[in-house]
């Protein structure tokens, strides 16, 4: 049965149409558990044919967001991937009510010193997404630094989850450490239209506006970064 996506995740990959489930390549480690002989830990460390890909971001009990909405697509399209879940919550934020748990720094930390400890740090794109303290955010930029000790080429892809439709989902604090300090690392920003306004401190009202915007985001992050600005929900 065919697959069809009509626009995902290009900063990733060029959309892809018709994937077909013929029996896409099986993980080193799901290759390992067929054949019952644990797999030397190089093999998973090591990129696949495709790149191997850290993912933080949420995950919801109901609804597909998050982990939930990118793990799966980008193992269809031949990507090792490693979720680690930024919040547990019971659905997205967009709901009146929300419960459940948010990570901090320190238990991100652990989850990579774990990793570092059996050399498993080796990626070749880092994704991430929502994500509901300073703490974590904070974090982040230290295993963006990790990362790059262990591979200086990852391509670090990051969604500034923060709202839409001029409300914030996060904790107001947030913009600053993505405005000043995320955007200069990240390879590829992915902002909404409500995004890319607290990330410039401007509002886009017309074409010419959200060009600036990209222009001002372009002067603060590295050079060759390509960042996507996707219209919001409400209009202009």
């Amino acid at each position: 049965m065919p697959f069809h996506f009509r626009s995902f995740c290009g900063v990733l990959r060029q959309p892809l149409r018709n994937i077909h489930l013929r029996g896409f390549p099986a993980s080193h480690i799901f290759r390992a558990r067929i054949s019952g002989m644990a797999p030397p830990i190089l093999s998973l460390a090591l990129p696949s044919e495709t790149g191997r890909v850290l993912s933080i971001q949420s995950h919801t009990v109901q609804g597909y967001v998050g982990n939930k909405s990118s793990v799966f697509p980008l193992q269809l399209l031949g990507y090792d991937v490693d979720p680690i879940n930024s919040v547990q919550f019971s659905n997205h934020t967009g709901y009146p009510t929300f419960k459940g748990q948010v990570l901090n720094g320190k238990q991100l930390w652990e989850l990579i010193e774990g990793l570092e400890e059996n050399n498993l740090l080796y990626y070749t794109h880092l994704l991430t997404g929502y994500i509901g303290s300073v703490s974590f955010l904070n974090t982040v930029l230290e295993v963006v630094h990790k990362l790059r000790t262990v591979n200086p080429k990852l391509t670090y892809v990051c969604d500034p989850v923060m709202g839409d439709e001029g409300k914030l989902y996060v904790p107001p604090e947030l913009v600053s450490v993505y405005r000043e300090k995320v955007v200069p690392v990240a390879s590829m920003l992915t902002p909404n239209q409500f995004e890319a306004e607290k990330l410039t401190a401007s509002r886009i009202e017309s074409e010419s506006d959200g060009r600036e915007a990209c222009n001002i985001l372009h002067a603060a992050g590295p050079s060759k970064v390509q960042y996507l600005i996707h219209k919001s929900h409400a209009k202009p």
